[in-house]
């Protein structure tokens, strides 16, 4: 293969066909969602119960969603590739786990994990989140939130994405709108390093769209699985 150390940005576009709503599209959630209350700091302290409402409502959502093709695609590369495949997503769901991809890294954090601001634990949640849960691990009530990355908050594991970054020969972007940084401005990171050959795979041109050499514009679950057919060779 001619590759050897594949890193792959994944948004929301890979798990709309799972159905699991998107964000910035015309019908999106924050289209239905003043996102300074749902996704910020300061709204989770205005009001903590509403944004457990919508998480929630997000978690129930995800938890009757199954991968689908293009999931189960890069799982499929993840176990065939000789070298190193990584997975780098924006997603809070749990569907590239779910399809076998074991490495992940969910730089937004993940939606079925809650964060204790108290002693900062984290622990597996899959039920409703409410203000009078006790912490699983200090019991300490009204400290919970979800384990996600909200806006003016520092995504995680960037030292460690940076540095896939800079020693991948391929870099893909699947399903993504390109205007969220930092994880819009990877593709220019790849390009600094002037190694890597660049591909986006999305049902339409992302705003980033002309930073790289090739794109495959179609449904997630069609094109990701005939280009990892073609990375593996089948």
């Amino acid at each position: 293969m001619k590759y050897e150390r594949i890193v792959v940005l994944t948004g929301a576009g890979i798990s709309a066909e799972s159905g699991l709503g998107t964000f910035r599209d015309k019908d999106g959630l924050w289209t239905k969602y003043d996102l300074a209350e749902v996704a910020t700091p300061e709204g989770f302290a205005r009001n903590p119960a509403f944004v457990h409402e919508f998480y929630n409502a997000r978690r129930a959502n995800l938890l009757e969603a199954a991968p689908n093709a293009a999931h189960l695609a890069l799982a499929e590369l993840e176990r065939r590739h000789p070298g190193r495949v990584l997975v780098v997503t924006q997603n809070v769901d749990d569907l590239h786990e779910r399809a076998g991809s074991r490495n992940v890294l969910h730089m937004h954090g993940e939606l079925l994990k809650i964060r204790c601001e108290s002693c900062g634990q984290i622990a597996e949640w899959a039920a409703a989140l409410q203000t009078a849960t006790p912490c699983p691990h200090c019991q300490l009530v009204g400290l919970l939130r979800p384990h996600v990355v909200w806006f003016g908050e520092m995504p995680f594991y960037m030292n460690k994405i940076q540095l896939e970054l800079s020693v991948c020969d391929l870099f893909v972007s699947i399903g993504t709108s390109g205007n969220v940084y930092p994880a819009a401005g990877f593709v220019a990171d790849v390009r600094r390093h002037g190694r890597a050959h660049t591909v986006e795979l999305n049902l339409e041109p992302s705003e980033g769209a002309s930073l790289f050499a090739e794109a495959r514009l179609g449904p997630a679950s069609q094109v990701v699985p005939a280009f990892v057919r073609e990375l593996l060779g089948d």
